[in-house]
């Protein structure tokens, strides 16, 4: 497994239009919030800053090109759906809970992105394209996570996945059945969390 030292994360911008639209998609969210408990805080500036900050430092990281990206377990829409509102190549949606998932489709729906697709299915059963860039946040451990990325990712795709102040311990965990490169970002909204780049994943000795 190939590792590499933390690297500096690169700057975040996003267009008025992307504001405006991550604006409207936190209104929507705390009115969802209040029937189906999407997140735990209704407070804005908490939400602005945990979860809609914290996902869209992952912009930056993002292969170039219009390949599709994937979020599993999406839940309230982080990150996949507040990076959906800055991007335009295709972004599918994976969320098995179905009032979680009607919420995704809803905000879509709002937010104007018809290049979102909402899969209201199990993670190990969804059926997508090969994916390009796949994301997932505060989903699973590490080693249960490379299976998923491995059936889904096209060969050149990348894995960002954020994680917490267990990250080199879930590396470890995951090395003896993986080989795979890998690139740490301190994330900027947490001094405890990591946002870890694979690539070329591929089970060890394959």
């Amino acid at each position: 497994m190939k590792q590499d030292l933390i690297d500096t994360m690169p700057p975040v911008a996003v267009s008025r239009e992307t504001e405006a639209r991550l604006e409207a998609f936190l209104a929507l969210l705390l009115r969802w919030n209040a029937r189906i408990n999407l997140v735990a805080s209704s407070d804005p500036a908490v939400l602005r800053q945990r979860h809609i900050a914290d996902s869209l430092q992952l912009l930056p990281l993002l292969p170039e090109g219009e390949g599709p990206m994937a979020d599993l377990g999406s839940g309230g829409g982080f990150p996949g759906l507040v990076l959906a509102s800055a991007v335009t190549r295709p972004v599918h949606l994976v969320e098995s809970d179905r009032r979680k998932s009607a919420f995704l489709q809803a905000a879509a729906a709002e937010l104007g992105l018809s290049h979102v697709k909402v899969h209201a299915e199990r993670i190990e059963a969804v059926s997508l394209p090969p994916i390009a860039v796949l994301t997932a946040r505060a989903l699973a451990p590490l080693e249960k996570m490379l299976p998923w990325a491995e059936r889904l990712l096209a060969p050149e795709g990348v894995a960002l996945f954020p994680k917490g102040r267990n990250a080199e311990a879930e590396l470890a965990a995951a090395q003896p059945g993986w080989t795979m490169a890998v690139q740490r970002f301190k994330s900027m909204t947490d001094p405890d969390a990591t946002i870890l780049k694979l690539s070329g994943l591929r089970r060890a000795g394959a």
